[in-house]
């Protein structure tokens, strides 16, 4: 594949690692205006490095972007002359629809949104992906290149502003349970540093095991949940004092800001 990732910011980046540590390209652009912190991926061999966008699309057939939204209709606007049949456009930027980026570049071309979170940094990101009509065809295709820093699912684009909030928000939300998890071990006697292992370590074996396994999560509750336990003990104090009911208006509430963001 010949990748250009317009935009070699901190997201721009992880994604150019995550493809270049597995292989994924035979050559890559990357740009950025200022490109003296990005020099070092010339090591690689296969990247170039430039501020110029142009250039970089005119020698790639995959063209991620991964800049500013107030960016994005400039760069559309100065490289859209260039764009032929053999190119695939795939935007990170969110909340930029795909009738947006038709109006500027026509619909006769495959263009994929796709939304990763901030876990792409290490490949574990949960991305969705959709497309325009003629993009179904190259779906495949930018699912791969996610699949390979993380986990993909194609949705559809009404869809996108939710999903934002489950996979993008919902890494802070994890953190939160992650550091509420870890104040509650250093009460029983853990110091800061064993009491964040702890909890990291457990909420990534509970996230595995339903990845690995395929089971609910109330099957796993029920193997580790004994009559008159302390797990149940603990879980019921937890649903008394609205923990699940807590985090469902959470979820609730970011998505019904991020649709007033979107309508403003």
């Amino acid at each position: 594949m010949k990748v250009a990732i317009i935009g070699a910011g901190n997201l721009g980046l992880a994604i150019a690692k995550g493809i270049l540590h597995s292989n994924g390209a035979t050559t890559m652009y990357l740009t950025k205006r200022n490109t003296k912190s990005i020099q070092e991926f010339e090591k690689y061999g296969n990247v170039t490095v430039t501020s110029d966008n142009q250039e970089a699309v005119k020698n790639s057939d995959i063209l991620i972007f991964a800049v500013q939204p107030g960016q994005f209709v400039s760069i559309l606007e100065q490289t859209k002359d260039l764009l032929t049949e053999k190119h695939v456009i795939i935007s990170t930027i969110t909340g930029f629809g795909i009738s947006r980026i038709e109006a500027i570049i026509g619909s006769d071309k495959f263009i994929i949104r796709s939304m990763p979170n901030t876990a792409i940094s290490v490949a574990k990101s949960m991305t969705c992906i959709c497309s325009n009509e003629l993009g179904k065809k190259r779906i495949d295709l930018a699912k791969a290149i996610f699949n390979r820093m993380g986990h993909t699912m194609e949705i559809p684009e009404e869809q996108m502003q939710a999903a934002t909030v489950i996979c993008a928000s919902g890494i802070a939300f994890w953190m939160r349970l992650i550091r509420a998890t870890t104040q509650g071990a250093i009460q029983l006697g853990f110091d800061a540093k064993e009491a964040q292992e702890l909890a990291m370590h457990t909420c990534n074996g509970a996230a595995s095991l339903l990845i690995e396994s395929g089971s609910h999560p109330e099957e796993e509750i029920d193997r580790v949940t004994t009559p008159k336990g302390c797990t149940i003990e603990g879980l019921n104090e937890m649903e008394h004092q609205g923990l699940s009911s807590s985090l469902i208006k959470g979820i609730v509430s970011s998505y019904e800001k991020i649709s007033h963001i979107k309508k403003g």
